[in-house]
C-alpha cells in the first residue's frame, strides 16, 4: 500500500527541523588526428575496476568542444521566424552559442570547458581554451542572445534544455575562483537572469511533467536548475523547482523501468525523477519514497544493460550513448550520497561509462558535437564521493 501519508510526515516533521540530431548524415568526422579511438583512453581509464577521471583524459576530452564551439555549419536553428527579417546566419542570430550544431550543445560545450579547467588548471591548451571562453562569451555577445530571447516567437526557445544548460554553465562560473570567471558571469547575468525568469513564469502553468527520454524531460531541467539555485543561494526558484518536483512526482509508484530505453533516449524518464527527488527530499522522506517507486534500486544484485548504439552514423540511434553516460552520473549520485543503501551502484555506473566512453571520438560529428559534454558530467559525479 503506498505509503504517502507517511512520506508526507516525514517531509512535514523533517522541514520543520530546520543529437548530433537529425539531419547530419553526411557530416564527415572531426578533423583532428589526435583523437583516433585508440588514443583517446589511457590504459589506466578502463582497465581498473573503478572509473578514474585524470588529467590525460581532461586534456583529450577538451577537444571535442574546441572543436566545434566555433564550426557553425551544420546547424540546426530551431527557430520560429516571426517575419523575413527574423533570418540570419547562427553566427549573426547567436553570436556567443553559434557552433556546435544547435544552441543547447554549444552552451553546454562552453560549459565543458569550464568544468575541465576548474578540475583541472593544468590543461595543455589552458590559455586558448581561456582566449575562446573570452571571445564567445562577451558582454555584447550576450546582450545580443538576450535581445533573441526576447523576440515574439521565441518564448519558449530552447525551453527547457537549454535553459537548464544555461543555469549549469552559469552555476559553473559563479563557483569558479578564477578572475577570468568573474568576468565571463558577470557578462552572462543578463542571459541568467532571463533564464531564472523563464523558469518561474514557466514551471506554475505546467500542469503535467514530460516523461520523456529526450530534451523536454521535465525532471532533468528541474534537476540543473535546483542545483543552480542551491549554489547561488536564489530561495525563490530552489522553492519553485521543490513545490513543482513534489507536485509531479511525489506519489508516483513503480516507474516502468523494463520499458526503457526507447530508442532515441538519452535521459532515463525513471532515473531522472529519481535524480531530481533525490536532491530535494530528506533522507528517510527519500527511502520511503523509492521504496514505491524503484525499489529495485536496493538491490545489490540490480542491473540494468547498457543502451547498445547500432549505427553511430545515425544522429538519433547514438543518443543511447548519452543515456549511458544519463544513467551512471544518477547512479553516480545516489551511491555518493547514501552510500550504505546505494554504494552498489557505483559498479554498474562504472560499466555504462566504460561502454560509452570508447565510443566518444573515431566515428563523425554526431557523438563529438554534444556527448562529451555528458562524459564530463558523469565522471564529474564520480569524482564526487
Amino acid at each position: 500500500m503506498k505509503k504517502i501519508i507517511s512520506l508526507l510526515i516525514v517531509i512535514f516533521i523533517l522541514g520543520c527541523k530546520g543529437e548530433r540530431k537529425e539531419g547530419l548524415e553526411d557530416v564527415p568526422a572531426l578533423e583532428n588526428d589526435s583523437l583516433s579511438e585508440e588514443s583517446f583512453i589511457s590504459e589506466s581509464f578502463l582497465s581498473e575496476e573503478e572509473v578514474k577521471f585524470n588529467l590525460e583524459e581532461a586534456n583529450r576530452l577538451a577537444e571535442l568542444p574546441l572543436g566545434c564551439i566555433e564550426t557553425e555549419y551544420p546547424n540546426k536553428l530551431g527557430q520560429t521566424l516571426e517575419n523575413e527579417e527574423a533570418l540570419g546566419t547562427p553566427q549573426e542570430l547567436h553570436p556567443a552559442f553559434y557552433g556546435c550544431f544547435d544552441w543547447h550543445s554549444s552552451v553546454h560545450a562552453h560549459w565543458s570547458l569550464v568544468s575541465l579547467l576548474k578540475q583541472f588548471p593544468d590543461l595543455e591548451k589552458e590559455e586558448m581554451i581561456k582566449e575562446k571562453l573570452k571571445n564567445s562569451l562577451s558582454a555584447e555577445n550576450i546582450l545580443a542572445e538576450v535581445e533573441y530571447f526576447k523576440r515574439p516567437q521565441s518564448d519558449s526557445y530552447e525551453r527547457t534544455y537549454g535553459w537548464a544548460w544555461l543555469l549549469k554553465l552559469a552555476e559553473e562560473l559563479k563557483t569558479w575562483e578564477d578572475p577570468l570567471a568573474e568576468e565571463l558571469d558577470a557578462n552572462l547575468q543578463p542571459l541568467t537572469d532571463l533564464i531564472v525568469e523563464r523558469y518561474l513564469e514557466f514551471l506554475p502553468k505546467l500542469n503535467y511533467p514530460i516523461r520523456v527520454g529526450e530534451h523536454a524531460n521535465t525532471a532533468f531541467a528541474m534537476s540543473f536548475g535546483y542545483d543552480f539555485a542551491t549554489s547561488t543561494r536564489n530561495d525563490e526558484l530552489r522553492e519553485a523547482i521543490s513545490k513543482r518536483a513534489r507536485d509531479f512526482y511525489l506519489s508516483d509508484d513503480n516507474c516502468p523501468v523494463s520499458w526503457e530505453p526507447g530508442g532515441y533516449d538519452f535521459l532515463s524518464p525513471c532515473l531522472q525523477e529519481v535524480d531530481i527527488m533525490l536532491r530535494i527530499l530528506p533522507k528517510n522522506a527519500f527511502n520511503l519514497w523509492i521504496d514505491d517507486f524503484m525499489p529495485e534500486l536496493k538491490d545489490e544484485d540490480f542491473t540494468m544493460e547498457v543502451g547498445e548504439v547500432s549505427d553511430r552514423s545515425d544522429g538519433k540511434l547514438v543518443h543511447l550513448d548519452g543515456l549511458n553516460f544519463s544513467r551512471a552520473w544518477v547512479f553516480y549520485h545516489l551511491a555518493n550520497k547514501y552510500p550504505e543503501e546505494f554504494g552498489h551502484l557505483r559498479t554498474l555506473a562504472n560499466e555504462h561509462v566504460s561502454y560509452s566512453f570508447p565510443n566518444l571520438v573515431g566515428d563523425s560529428y554526431e557523438g563529438g558535437h554534444w556527448l562529451g559534454s555528458f562524459a564530463i558530467y558523469a565522471l564529474q559525479a564520480a569524482s564526487e564521493k
